[in-house]
């Protein structure tokens, strides 16, 4: 039996692209196992759908200054040498890894065992745990045209972003019905992002007493991040995370406004869902979401909004006049050229571990 090792964690971006591959990875026979952190949320989420999971010690490389900046390598190191005792335990045909710093060590002790590694790289441009990986990796897969050029020329390959096919499953009335909304107004579906985002958060309910004259908001807002002052406003309602009903939320909204990693704008993308991304700022981040905004933005794909820049009614006249022209995106975003992500990292990964 072919055996593949996934990696990947610390946000829900890191660990959902692997679980989309995952049924056709079983579909071609693969005994399937899962490296992560002790309690990051990738163990909760792989442990659901009954994958065997490692936690490993796993620390953050940071470029700032950070008192576990002395900690945190020797934490890199234990769960190097943890890494590479399971490999010699379930000795995997391949590491299949998505990237976060939980992957580091696990991509490192596969070059020590001679076990190729693919990597995949969301962003624009990669991120330092993928930099730290990419000597290590056999190829190294990506989600835009522009990062060819940021990777090493024979390893690199543009494979798009592995997109959960249930997602695309999702049944409208469903949705509606789950939210309690009424199909005779719009909806916007606001998405914070697996650990939230204030940012987001604030801005949406700062205007939803207009909001809701036009729309119905559902408000996926993270965790901890509910306001219980706003659960009997009528049409909205906000949850911390959805998982199973999430594809009949997708299929109920007209609108998305979303944060902009790469994964999250890949499924807006593939669903053709009209969106308003609102990207990390560049104080809180290496600036990637921006890059990616920015490429979604000249594609005709969404409509950016910077942190710095939203006020209350920019924020409105973005998102009214987004809906009035909801068809020009989705005209743009039937026309991309995104292949089947899916099929194309599977069939690197059994070229590869064969």
């Amino acid at each position: 039996m072919k055996r593949i090792v996934l990696t990947g964690g610390g946000t829900a971006g890191h660990v959902t692209p692997n679980i989309a591959l995952i049924p056709k990875l079983k579909e071609l026979g693969y005994d399937i196992h899962y490296i992560g952190t002790y309690d990051g949320i990738e163990r909760k989420l792989i442990e659901e759908i009954g994958i065997p999971y490692y936690g490993i010690s796993s620390g953050k490389l940071r470029r700032y200054f950070d008192v576990k900046n002395f900690s945190d390598p020797f934490r890199v190191v234990k769960g190097y040498f943890q890494a590479r005792k399971l490999l010699k335990k379930l000795n995997p045909n391949i590491v299949f890894s998505k990237g976060g710093f939980v992957a580091v060590p696990v991509v490192l002790a596969a070059k020590h065992r001679r076990i190729p590694a693919i990597i995949h790289e969301s962003d624009m441009t990669p991120g330092l745990a993928n930099k730290l990986s990419i000597p290590s990796a056999t190829k190294v897969c990506c989600n835009f045209p522009e990062t060819l050029s940021h990777l090493p020329e024979g390893k690199a390959v543009l494979t798009g972003s592995p997109i959960r096919q249930e997602l695309l499953t999702g049944n409208k009335l469903e949705g509606l019905k789950f939210c309690g909304f009424t199909a005779n107004k719009p909806v916007i579906m606001v998405i914070g992002g697996s650990l939230g985002a204030v940012a987001v958060n604030n801005a949406i309910r700062s205007v939803l007493p207009e909001l809701l004259k036009s729309f119905q908001v559902v408000h996926l807002c993270g965790k901890d991040k509910l306001d219980p002052s706003l659960n009997n406003l009528e049409g909205y309602v906000q949850f911390e995370y959805i998982k199973k009903e999430l594809a009949d939320l997708f299929a109920a909204a007209d609108l998305c406004v979303s944060r902009a990693g790469a994964n999250a704008i890949c499924e807006l993308l593939a669903l053709k869902k009209p969106n308003l991304l609102i990207p990390l700022s560049a104080n809180a981040s290496r600036g990637d979401q921006i890059l990616n905004a920015e490429s979604f933005k000249r594609q005709g794909f969404s409509e950016v909004l910077s942190e710095e820049q939203i006020t209350p009614e920019l924020l409105l006249d973005t998102i009214q006049k987004l809906y009035q022209n909801r068809n020009d995106y989705v005209t743009a975003m039937e026309k991309s050229q995104q292949g089947d992500a899916i099929s194309a990292i599977v069939s690197l990964i059994e070229e590869t571990a064969s």
